[in-house]
């Protein structure tokens, strides 16, 4: 995993060079990490299964002022690297993602694991079975468990919900201009299934991102994640309401 000889600017400089998300990190953080005197690196968390190699890493720097500041490591390879489970594990077919919330990082490895890879496949069946897909995609969510919000930096968790949306008709710099006042923030996914779209496996997963405001409201972002693209991508929308958010997943399963 690291070089004993690698110094603690270089083992950051690799992290942040192989990262396909490093631009997504604020720019506060990569500043703080610049001061960084030592490093210490572990692995948190693993998932190994016939389609899919997943492991968490936490990296730990010691900053010059005398804190602690931790970057979260995702490191995945799945049937995106070839039919052959041996060739997944190679470096270079291995994908690597930097957060510095774990809570982003539990969030990103369900969507490769417990959002996409651990439930039923559906539209194999036909056209009845693309039926059910899209009755599921349109259904009702469970009653959600009571929201605990954590005052977290929310209001830059917000800023990077919105800035990683790759549609255009999501929330606007309205919606952005309200969440410059949330301070507290919880993460639910209330939705998760895999399908066949033309033919292809696609993973769909929908997050609310509720956000508690300094007024006392709440506010929702609603974060869809899938692999209903031409390579297979991970992409991600966001949207300002439910309803819209599932409209598109119900239009991702008939539109590749």
């Amino acid at each position: 995993m690291s070089d004993p000889y690698e110094t603690t600017e270089q083992h950051l400089e690799r992290l942040l060079r192989r990262a396909l998300n490093s631009f997504d990190l604020p720019d506060w953080t990569v500043e703080r990490l610049g001061t960084a005197l030592a490093h210490s690196s572990s692995l948190h968390s693993s998932h190994h299964s016939s389609v899919l190699h997943r492991e968490t890493y936490r990296h730990t720097y010691l900053l010059s002022d005398g804190t602690h500041f931790t970057l979260w490591e995702l490191v995945h390879g799945g049937p995106r690297g070839g039919r052959d489970p041996q060739s997944w594990t190679e470096p270079d077919l291995r994908h690597h993602e930097l957060y510095d919330e774990e809570s982003d990082a539990q969030i990103a490895a369900a969507r490769l694991t417990g959002g996409f890879g651990d439930v039923p496949v559906f539209g194999d069946d036909g056209p009845q079975g693309d039926l059910e897909v899209l009755t599921a995609l349109m259904s009702a969510p469970p009653v959600p468990l009571p929201r605990m919000y954590a005052p977290d930096n929310s209001a830059d968790h917000a800023r990077r919900v919105l800035r990683r949306a790759e549609n255009s008709d999501g929330p606007g710099e309205e919606t952005a201009r309200l969440l410059r006042a949330a301070f507290a923030h919880h993460i639910t996914q209330v939705f998760g299934r895999q399908c066949q779209v033309d033919g292809r496996d696609a993973g769909f997963t929908l997050y609310e991102h509720a956000f508690l405001l300094l007024d006392g409201s709440e506010t929702s972002l609603w974060e869809v994640e899938h692999t209903a693209t031409p390579d297979g991508r991970h992409m991600c929308e966001v949207y300002g309401d439910e309803d819209t958010a599932r409209r598109a997943m119900e239009s991702r399963t008939r539109i590749c």
